[in-house]
């Protein structure tokens, strides 16, 4: 039989800053890149905001990347629709940056975003009053610039 090559992407995500419109509670920015998918309010590892209009979080990366995929864990002990309508945007504007495809209910999912380039990872529930609940938010890419996949690559026979 022949072997073939899986690259591992790490979770870009945990080394970034992370900033939200409002706090709900003590469900701070921070809880949702804590490497912790828990997805109980109670468990303390989401992020909240308190039921303000077009409510938004938002990462830092630091640098640019080539965003290949974004997995949004949801919360899973209430309120999974309130998610629904959510965008995801990557670009290198605070808040004007090229769409993603949408999130909806549910406990994990992820997006492919195909290589978009950015600094921000920003996700927006737009045009209502809303709280938006990420209990992790995962994020694997490579760099801008970088031609070659940055990972661990495993070699599965």
């Amino acid at each position: 039989a022949g072997s073939s090559q899986t690259f591992v992407y790490p979770n870009i995500a945990r080394g970034g800053n992370v900033i939200q419109s409002s706090l709900y509670g003590n469900e701070v920015p921070e809880r949702a890149i804590d490497g912790n998918r828990a997805s109980n309010l109670g468990q303390r590892s989401c992020s909240v905001t308190n039921n303000d209009l077009k409510p938004w979080w938002r990462l830092d990366l630091l640098k640019i990347y080539q965003i290949n995929n974004v997995t949004i864990t949801n919360r899973g002990d209430c309120c999974a629709g309130r998610i629904n309508g959510a965008e995801i945007r990557i670009g290198n504007s605070l808040n004007d940056n090229d769409l993603c495809p949408n999130p909806t209910a549910g406990t994990s999912q992820t997006f492919v975003c195909n290589g978009m380039e950015g600094r921000y990872v920003n996700i927006v529930i737009p045009g209502r009053r809303e709280y938006l609940t990420l209990c992790e938010v995962e994020v694997t890419g490579q760099p801008s610039g970088n031609t070659a996949p940055t990972g661990d690559l495993y070699h599965l026979t």
